[in-house]
């Protein structure tokens, strides 16, 4: 991989969990006028109609099996994660979830990529920058309250959302190895989780009171998930995906519970503490133990094929 490539990787990841990280806290903000699926739902085919007018050609696939991938990101990582994850913001707490959701690197890592993705393997390394990182999210998310509320079905949808994530990494990496033009996958990614959410039209009851979207704050928030957490970031994270790896990009969500709080101080007048000071400190640097792990593997691997080539 070429030096800037690399170097890109890593500020596209950075910047799109500077915007992810702030998710948290406008989803919360909009589930007072909004059910999770309606949010679903405005978010994505806000990002869709974006993307289709940036990127108005037709993603063609090579074969069913590629296809395939398609349709399994846009479940996973579009449909399910997102409406895991606002389903269990409606019964657990927004640090709750924060600090539950960053466990994705490590099921990326553990449970998808080191089985399914060459040259993307744990390491004890890996395993203690995730300890030390787990340390500083937990000190982020009590921020001073020396007690974290347990909400068993939250929580729960909360630990299975990582998990989902992981695969649509997996899926994301495998995408991104075929070169397809990375606006078009990504819209082509979020048709099938549009797809996929038609079935719960039929579970829930849809609000048609149209005065919800004439409140500035509802259709800011919604614009700034629909066009910069999904449309933007969704191709600047796959992008990074494809030029870091699954595993070095993941690694990047460790921040996701420090950018919560802070965005939370900045929104919601929230008391920034030492503990979440000290826990942000933690995070960062387990999350440079863990990244720096994977890029010292990846090089590893490069000069051996270089020599092997030689």
């Amino acid at each position: 991989m070429r030096n800037h490539d690399h170097v890109a990787g890593h500020l596209l990841a950075l910047f799109t969990i500077l915007i992810w990280g702030t998710t948290f806290v406008l989803t919360k903000v909009l589930l007072k006028d909004f059910t999770p699926v309606e949010i679903l739902l405005f978010r994505f085919l806000i990002g869709y109609l974006v993307l289709w007018m940036i990127y108005p050609r037709t993603q063609k696939v090579v074969s069913w099996r590629e296809e395939a991938l398609f349709i399994g990101a846009g479940l996973c990582g579009v449909t399910l994660y997102f409406l895991i994850e606002n389903m269990a913001l409606v019964y657990t707490t927004a640090s709750n979830a924060g600090i539950i959701v960053s466990v994705a690197p490590f099921f990326t890592a553990a449970v998808l990529a080191h089985f399914f993705l060459d040259g993307e393997t744990l390491t004890r390394r890996f395993v203690s920058g995730f300890g030390i990182a787990i340390c500083g999210i937990i000190l982020v998310t009590l921020n001073g309250s020396y007690m974290l509320q347990l909400n068993p079905l939250g929580d729960l949808l909360a630990f299975i959302a990582p998990a989902v994530w992981a695969v649509y990494s997996v899926m994301m990496r495998k995408i991104g190895l075929r070169n397809y033009n990375v606006i078009g996958a990504t819209r082509k990614v979020f048709f099938y989780g549009l797809l996929f959410m038609l079935p719960t039209f039929g579970l829930v009851e849809f609000d048609l009171n149209v005065a919800r979207f004439t409140q500035l704050t509802n259709l800011l928030n919604l614009l700034f998930l629909g066009v910069g957490a999904s449309a933007l970031c969704f191709v600047t994270w796959n992008q990074a995906v494809k030029l870091l790896g699954a595993i070095p990009t993941s690694v990047y969500i460790y921040l996701v519970p420090v950018i919560t709080v802070g965005s939370s101080a900045l929104i919601l007048n929230e008391q920034l503490t030492w503990m979440s000071i000290l826990g942000a400190s933690l995070t960062l640097y387990g999350s440079y133990i863990s990244e720096s792990t994977a890029r010292r593997k990846k090089h590893n691997l490069f000069s051996a094929k270089l020599r092997r080539d030689i």
